[in-house]
């Protein structure tokens, strides 16, 4: 059974993950993620809002991946598709960020989001209680198919930023470096943070072992 620990470290790692995204959204015109430009799209062109189509994508991704291969979706990945949506949306209904000024500002409130989002993704990763519904989408691919999850990932993330772009979705520089700022920062709090999760249960249950043994 997942630990306390694991699902307090998950659902710390959601909130933050989460804001990084409301953070980036609100300076969009600089270029956002492919799945976000896809979410802000069908915001724009359907309505409801940006958190409700980050939850319908996850959904479908979800249905998708438990056809192909059940092992990627666990219960975290449930709460990782609800919430995330759910968590943009109420960070977005605050209304607490400043107005875009296009200026230099700008750029430097979209590198905090881009960072905080790699910070709070490797956070939510690290506790271990599933992975999120487009992981788990492109490791299922990656299986099925027998192909690199990078290729995977690289082809998967490209088709849904060209739906994107068709949709009108905000498509700038951010959108092609995106990754390049997320990625390292993602692998570092990620190895870090599963590492000390793993020490803190190795702990405790060394501390287990001899009322257990008496």
């Amino acid at each position: 059974m997942l630990s306390s620990l694991r699902w307090s470290v998950f659902f710390i790692g959601l909130l933050i993950f989460s804001f990084g995204i409301t953070m980036t959204i609100n300076v969009q015109h600089l270029g956002l993620h492919p799945w976000d430009v896809l979410n802000v799209s069908f915001f724009e062109r359907v309505g409801l809002s940006i958190g409700s189509w980050n939850i319908i994508i996850s959904v479908v991704l979800i249905v998708i991946s438990w056809l192909l291969d059940k092992s990627y979706i666990k219960l975290g990945t449930f709460f990782n598709a609800i919430l995330v949506g759910a968590f943009v949306d109420f960070y977005m209904w605050l209304d607490f960020l400043p107005v875009p000024s296009n200026t230099w500002v700008d750029v430097v409130l979209m590198i905090i989001g881009i960072v905080i989002m790699g910070f709070g993704g490797g956070i939510y990763n690290a506790a271990g209680v599933g992975s999120g519904p487009r992981d788990g989408f492109m490791l299922s691919i990656s299986d099925k198919l027998g192909a690199p999850i990078g290729r995977v990932r690289i082809i998967s993330e490209s088709l849904v930023l060209v739906i994107g772009l068709i949709l009108g979705g905000p498509v700038f520089v951010f959108t092609f470096i995106f990754t390049f700022i997320q990625s390292p920062i993602f692998q570092y709090f990620y190895l870090k943070i599963g590492r000390r999760i793993n020490e803190i249960e190795n702990q405790r249950f060394d501390k287990k072992l001899p009322s257990n043994s008496a």
